[in-house]
């Protein structure tokens, strides 16, 4: 359907419901339903009248491009009082950029910015930034100050059209939900009904519940989205199709709303009041297991609520269930048609369309791949194909018979490729989370136009990921597809090893194999993104090739130690165990890096003998640094098991050791561990200078991770010991680094050790202010060990009756941890 979009500069305009959930409920789904019609009937009107073209729609709200400033702010103005006597109260939000034009729209981070200035408004509100005021002549604004953006660093001016009093402007929960490429058709009526019975029964889980390609994840990211207002403290969406193991649903889950830790206490504390919504998305393949550890969740977190999408119910307390049924016929006509029409304009209603349908059992995966068809296949070529297809399966086993269309569906799809194509589709099958194009290109040796041929029929989708990344990936129903394919061949094996080697490579890039003589900064963003892709790789090579994978295991030992120290431990314990006779080299290595993992669990009786271990294999190997290094972590275990007397002379000779060979980092840890000696015993001064001499040839071997973390630790030392200047030199040098690494949790570390600092000198609008960019970036998740120690901290800086704290709170809040300190970013700098 092609789109005139404006280009160049470009006015956004966004729209959102206030209270849809609380509306639907006061009127009922028919109500709702011509109430909702009539807003989008009115509002395109007002868009249109004033130049405005509709981008997209997702649920009930618009985004609308306007190649003025002026026409957006006179549409958003009609938009507003055509509603006025109507139940239907909308949000308004306006910002102008110069974004690049698509295909499917627009991008650039102008969109994001938009969309963030609607996110603060009210129902009947008009909001517009800074970028749009200038442009416009003649407007009563209102200057509403600077207020912070989701996702933004710096504050933003915001201005309201008109004069109108509303209450301060919002800040709800994160809304973190994907973004689908297409609009939300056919399925109205579903969502509706899903949303009334999530508001009458007031269910702790409501379960949408189907046969593969019903559509239960667009409709629960739909229902999600409807819902987002009246979760405070978040909604988040957690894929779990790639995932195999149900133990890690609970550190999925907690991740997702940014507990401290991988559990259900956890998750209760980070919530506190606040009800926050969680889809679960994709979950039959981990039942039973995991639905005994989501009773244990909502029972322990009762703010929590959960949408769960899976071919089955996971029958316990508190659960609803909500029957996604096939599409109704004439819905599914519409959304066949509108698929089809995107590729051929001349496909219109007609007999064999609606004979498709039914044969189609109105499943909205097989809709879409047989309108993905149109370009070759005429309706009624597609509908001859299908019959043929579905023929062959009568009298099978499958009992399923929505299961067996939809099997068909794929399947005749997969016939029409050339042979190349269906080499590549089966081979995409080793990639559980998607693969960018270069993994793609590499392991499965593919030809891009192959791989733009597949994603043309809809077999292969694509998505953008933050850092600009293109990958491809499959839904999972069409993976298991590619999954039998990929069997019927003896490729695995050979595109497994590929995979392997490249993620072991990814990790060299990432820096988390622990390298002594020669260490780098670690870049954990890499890894991230490949997690799915690492732990398929590692289940495969339990089984097929145990030592690849444990090199693999190995070379993620600074990922695991930071990201997921459990995780880590069984795999790398799995792997050890299955090969024993490793080379001796590389079991050295796996030993250390399981015993670091151990250590980070604070399970340091399990980790003592594997330092032992290690250490001898690398002096058999003739390896003195890696020796030199593994005899300062028996020394250091010693001191974690409070061993101290014996553990201070052996981390004294690794110290000189180190120095002896030259080992940089060796010096540096020695000390950093040595430090907390003289700490204990007084000599203060003795202790800062270690830890600023461990920083500092830290910085010099460019680990920078350490070097932060030990001028995080000379601070709290001259802090100990009341040098206040000398605490925030070497506090705020902390930030800095840990700001330039992205390192969110020691960047909190060091701006609260700032903030209370600022208390000690009764800086009361300095600590409020800290304080408040603190909580606006737990606010944006997870941020590892924090919350354990936040009490602690928080009792001495919070300060909730003097009135410059509590108006630096505000002000900070509204601030980045990098505006609160002056710091520059990377990007400011």
């Amino acid at each position: 359907m092609e789109r005139n979009l404006p280009t160049g500069t470009v006015t956004f305009l966004f729209t959102d419901i206030e209270g849809s959930t609380r509306l639907l409920g006061q009127l009922g789904p028919d109500a709702y339903a011509e109430a909702l019609a009539e807003h989008r009937r009115l509002l395109r009107k007002a868009f249109s009248d004033h130049g405005g073209v509709e981008v997209d729609t997702q649920g009930d709200a618009f985004f609308v491009g306007f190649p003025t400033a002026g026409g957006a702010v006179a549409a958003a103005a009609a938009g507003q009082a055509a509603l006025a006597g109507g139940p239907i109260a909308v949000r308004i939000g306006l910002h102008t950029g110069t974004p690049t034009a698509t295909a499917e729209g627009y991008v650039g981070v102008d969109i994001h910015r938009g969309a963030r200035v609607a996110a603060l408004a009210h129902g009947r509100q008009v909001l517009v930034s800074a970028a749009t005021a200038a442009l416009v002549d003649d407007v009563p604004f209102l200057d509403l100050g600077r207020h912070r953006l989701k996702d933004f660093d710096a504050p933003a001016q915001i201005f309201q059209l008109g004069q109108e009093s509303f209450p301060s402007l919002r800040t709800p929960g994160v809304v973190d939900l994907p973004t689908p490429a297409t609009h939300f058709l056919g399925r109205e009526r579903e969502l509706l009904e899903a949303a009334s019975l999530w508001l009458e029964a007031s269910p702790r889980v409501l379960t949408i519940v189907g046969p593969g390609g019903t559509g239960k994840t667009r409709l629960s990211i739909e229902l999600a989205r409807l819902l987002a207002d009246d979760a405070e403290g978040g909604t988040v969406f957690v894929a779990l199709a790639p995932v195999r193991d149900a133990a890690l649903v609970i550190p999925l889950v907690a991740a997702s709303l940014g507990a401290s830790a991988d559990t259900v206490e956890a998750i209760a504390t980070r919530l506190g009041r606040k009800v926050a919504h969680v889809v679960l998305d994709n979950l039959e393949q981990l039942l039973p297991d995991a639905a005994r550890q989501l009773a244990s969740l909502i029972a322990a977190a009762p703010t929590l609520r959960l949408l769960v999408t899976s071919r089955e119910p996971l029958r316990i307390a508190g659960e609803a269930q909500f029957d996604l049924a096939p599409m109704a016929e004439d819905d599914a006509v519409k959304l066949f048609l509108a698929r089809a029409q995107v590729l051929r304009p001349d496909i219109v209603d007609s007999p064999a369309v609606h004979e498709l349908i039914v044969r189609l059992d109105g499943l909205p995966l097989a809709i879409e791949l047989a309108a993905a068809r149109v370009k070759l296949l005429a309706p009624e070529e597609l509908l001859d194909r299908l019959s043929q297809q579905l023929d062959l399966l009568k009298g099978g086993r499958d009992a399923e018979e929505r299961h067996a269309t939809l099997r068909a569906t794929i399947a005749w799809s997969y016939d029409l490729l050339d042979d190349d194509e269906k080499r590549l589709f089966a081979r995409l099958a080793v990639f559980r989370g998607g693969a960018t194009m270069r993994d793609v290109e590499s392991v499965c040796g593919a030809d891009i136009d192959v791989l733009a041929s597949l994603q043309d029929k809809s077999l292969v989708r694509r998505r953008t990921d933050p850092d600009g990344t293109v990958r491809c990936w499959m839904l999972e129903t069409i993976r298991s597809f590619a999954r039998e394919r990929l069997d019927d061949t003896d490729d695995e094996e050979a595109l497994r090893v590929l995979q392997i080697d490249q993620l072991t490579e990814l990790a060299d890039e990432a820096g988390t194999r622990a390298i002594v003589d020669e260490p780098r900064p670690w870049r954990l963003e890499l890894v991230e993104p490949e997690i799915d892709n690492i732990r398929s790789a590692l289940d495969w090579s339990v089984d097929s090739d145990p030592e690849r994978g444990l090199k693999l295991a190995t070379w993620l030992e600074a990922f695991w130690v930071v990201r997921d120290p459990t995780e880590g431990t069984t795999r790398l314990q799995v792997l050890l165990d299955e090969c024993p006779n490793a080379d001796p080299a590389l079991r050295a290595r796996a030993l250390r890096a399981l015993g670091g993992t151990l250590d980070i669990l604070g399970e340091n009786d399990r980790a003592a003998p594997l330092y032992p271990e290690s250490l001898g294999l690398f002096v058999g190997l003739g390896d003195t640094a890696n020796a030199s290094h593994m005899r300062m972590r028996v020394a250091a275990n010693m001191l974690m098991r409070g061993e101290t007397e014996a553990a201070w002379p052996l981390l004294e000779a690794s110290l000189d050791e180190s120095r002896s060979l030259d080992l940089p980092l060796g010096v540096s840890q020695a000390l950093a561990f040595l430090s907390d000696r003289s700490r204990r015993a007084g000599d203060f001064d003795e202790a800062v200078q270690m830890c600023i001499e461990s920083a500092d040839l830290a910085r010099d071997v460019g680990w920078t991770w350490w070097e932060a973390g030990q001028l995080e630790s000379a601070a709290t030392i001259e802090l100990e010991r009341g040098d206040f200047d000398a605490s925030e030199l070497h506090a705020t040098r902390a930030a800095s680094l840990s700001l330039e690494l992205g390192d969110r949790q020691h960047t909190i570390f060091a701006a609260s050790h700032l903030a209370v600092l600022a208390v000690e000198r009764r800086d009361l609008d300095r600590a409020g202010r800290i304080w408040g960019a603190i909580e606006s970036e737990e606010a944006a998740g997870r941020v590892g060990q924090w919350e354990a120690h936040r009490d602690e901290v928080a009792a001495r800086v919070v300060r909730p009756d003097e009135p410059s704290f509590v108006e630096g709170l505000a002000e900070g809040r509204l601030l980045s941890i990098a505006a609160a300190l002056e710091l520059e970013t990377p990007d400011s700098a």
